[in-house]
């Protein structure tokens, strides 16, 4: 489990090789994550975009942004939490995830949120995430 703490929301994700999914064959490789994000904070915040920052094994970099997550812009009160689960192909068998949310709260003021970076290895593999 990797864990990340900005402005008392912490982002806690786990990621999994979807071994069915992937093909080594053909160079694809496929993971899931599951993300919680809790809202340990004080005030009602929503998620309102995500940002991630992928590389895989050889240092190939892509970038994804979007609305919201797995098509939702949730919510969250203080004491609240969300739990999502989505997945990540790349064509080397390991690979680095980190990104943030951006988040807006009841005063309108936006701020980003981190998601901790995280490995993505094939089990009984597994390298350090600086």
């Amino acid at each position: 489990m990797y864990s990340a703490v900005t402005r008392n929301i912490e982002v806690q994700v786990r990621p999994f090789y979807l071994e069915d999914r992937s093909d080594p064959s053909e160079n694809r490789y496929v993971w899931g994550y599951q993300v919680t994000i809790d809202n340990q904070s004080d005030e009602f915040v929503q998620l309102l975009s995500r940002y991630w920052h992928i590389t895989d094994g050889t240092g190939r970099v892509e970038e994804v942004r979007g609305a919201g997550v797995v098509g939702d812009q949730p919510e969250l009160n203080p004491g609240d939490s969300y739990q999502y689960t989505s997945g990540c192909p790349l064509s080397t068998p390991s690979g680095i995830m980190v990104g943030h949310y951006t988040m807006r709260n009841k005063r309108g003021e936006t701020f980003d949120v981190a998601i901790p970076a995280f490995s993505l290895d094939l089990p009984g593999t597994r390298r350090t995430v600086n």
